[in-house]
């Protein structure tokens, strides 16, 4: 089916599939959820960013799943790193819309050569704020965005209105497991969960090892060598980080992490 959703995102700028990870990953996800909070407090839910990510073996686990990675390499080729991930997770009754936006707005990477997939955690569904796309707009100009005061928005800043043809946008709507693939350049978004059913996904941000990450102090904190082979000159990536009793959140395999031929890069 992969040559089915290649061609639907050369088209439209998205893509879904279906029933990618097994329901007891999907269910690790959800307890890494419940950990991280409980390990920030003081962060929202919506707020789990990449910078958490350096030192927790599960995270890297989860972004280094063959069945994700091959995914990815259909859109960026087969020497695949993270640039970065971050659980989105809206609870229910105030979870935080995410405004009009384009990905690649935000992001140090040269070139904007990097595919998006966001891992459903949980059910994703209108009525608990799913993602929304507008078909097409991929082949926008990445836009300027602008602030949004009053903290109701998870990014801060969003795109102007009069850029924006909502009239057009879809529901992503997705069951846990399944991806949905999405365009740097594509206009997205999601509302306000207002249900009482918890929205939460994975962002995963991957790019080729030829894409640069321009930062003043390397490695960035989710640099993460995947698949494949680094290019010479690009990139300083990060060790896949070990598990240690007690520092982290216990997982499937965890007593074998990570898997020898990753422990240095």
């Amino acid at each position: 089916m992969s040559r089915i959703e290649k061609a639907q995102y050369d088209q439209d700028g998205y893509a879904i599939y279906r029933d990618v990870i097994d329901a007891g990953l999907v269910q690790e996800a959800s307890a890494h959820v419940d950990w991280l909070l409980q390990q920030n407090p003081g962060l929202r839910p919506e707020q789990l960013h990449n910078n958490l990510m350096t030192h927790d073996p599960f995270w890297v686990r989860l972004v280094a799943d063959r069945r994700l990675l091959d995914i990815a390499a259909e859109y960026i080729g087969d020497d695949v790193a993270l640039f970065a991930s971050h659980y989105i997770c809206k609870p229910p009754g105030d979870g935080q819309p995410v405004l009009w936006h384009q990905d690649g707005s935000y992001w140090p990477l040269e070139p904007m050569d990097v595919v998006t997939l966001w891992l459903a955690v949980d059910p994703s569904l209108p009525e608990n704020g799913c993602m929304r796309v507008i078909p097409g707009t991929q082949h926008m100009d990445l836009q300027q965005m602008h602030a949004t005061p009053g903290g109701g928005n998870v990014l801060g800043s969003a795109m102007e209105d009069d850029k924006v043809d909502a009239d057009r946008a879809l529901d992503l709507e997705l069951q846990p497991g399944d991806v949905s693939v999405h365009h740097p350049n594509i206009v997205h978004g999601s509302n306000a969960n207002t249900s009482t059913t918890r929205r939460c996904g994975l962002t995963i941000r991957y790019i080729p090892t030829s894409t640069r990450i321009v930062t003043d102090n390397p490695p960035f904190p989710s640099a993460f060598l995947l698949r494949g082979q680094a290019m010479p000159g690009i990139n300083e990536y990060l060790p896949w980080p070990p598990y240690r009793a007690g520092d982290h959140m216990p997982f499937a395999g965890c007593q074998v992490w990570p898997p020898p031929q990753r422990s240095t890069h």
